[in-house]
């Protein structure tokens, strides 16, 4: 990510915070204006292009998007007045923008956890992920493979919402990828770290909720943990928080020893 595009998207995220009723109709609206941006390069070019005046590129987003809300509206407007340091990055910040809105429509909904639900089926089942990236089926097909997916686990409107728009337009990145990215954004509207925790065996309460409080110390803020239950794990953990690995496994204890004995 540009120096650019960092700076753009602080003040995007800061206009999306401060505006009133965001519902996951705005949600829906801002995933509408990625999927749009992106699908024409003569509209993502007109709204990134830096040396075309602010209000210019505003006027494109009332041109074009006039019929969204207001508060979807602004904070396009937002969005435009900004410089991206390229098209791509203007198309992942309203991308962006549309997750962080669906996470404050829904805030009791734990969507962090369903979207890492979805993306161990997904993990789990290498023709469905295969599927859902392909380019050769339809956008329509693929939203209500989700959605019927998804239905049977009763995920929430917000998470549906999330998966749905980003498997209509992955924009030629994995499903996993687009998922774990998501948890990210919404743990980060949140003002929470998402930890993935490797175990041989399920975690009790207690067990979780030392290794929640042991993480939120260490981090300087709220933990919330993922479980993959591992068996190539054998036994004791191993955490992963965004690049950071915590890895005291019994296998990598073992490997570790392997590799000391073999000189």
């Amino acid at each position: 990510m540009g120096s650019a595009t960092t700076q753009a998207l602080a003040a995007s995220i800061k206009t999306l915070a401060a505006a009133k009723d965001v519902t996951l109709d705005t949600a829906r609206e801002l995933f509408a204006a990625a999927h749009a941006v992106s699908a024409s390069s003569q509209l993502s070019g007109a709204l990134a292009n830096p040396s075309a005046p602010a209000a210019a590129r505003q006027n494109v987003v009332a041109a074009v998007f006039g019929g969204f809300s207001a508060g979807a509206q602004g904070v396009l407007k937002t969005v435009v007045a900004e410089r991206w340091s390229n098209a791509g990055e203007l198309v992942d910040g309203i991308e962006e923008l549309a997750i962080r809105a669906a996470a404050i429509a829904e805030p009791g909904t734990d969507i962090e956890g369903e979207l890492f639900g979805f993306s161990r089926v997904i993990a789990a089942n290498p023709e469905l992920e295969l599927a859902l990236g392909s380019r050769v089926g339809g956008e329509d097909a693929k939203s209500a493979l989700v959605e019927r997916l998804l239905a049977e686990g009763s995920t929430g409107s917000a998470t549906t919402l999330i998966i749905t728009s980003l498997v209509r337009a992955p924009r030629g990145r994995r499903v996993r990828r687009l998922l774990n990215r998501a948890m990210s954004v919404v743990s980060s509207q949140r003002g929470r770290v998402v930890a993935t925790v490797h175990t041989a065996t399920a975690l009790t309460d207690a067990q979780r909720a030392r290794l929640s409080d042991s993480l939120s110390r260490r981090y300087d803020g709220q933990v919330s943990l993922n479980v993959v239950i591992d068996p190539a794990v054998v036994g004791g953990l191993r955490v992963q928080i965004a690049d950071d690995v915590i890895d005291g496994s019994i296998s990598a204890r073992l490997a570790d020893l392997r590799q000391k004995l073999a000189g």
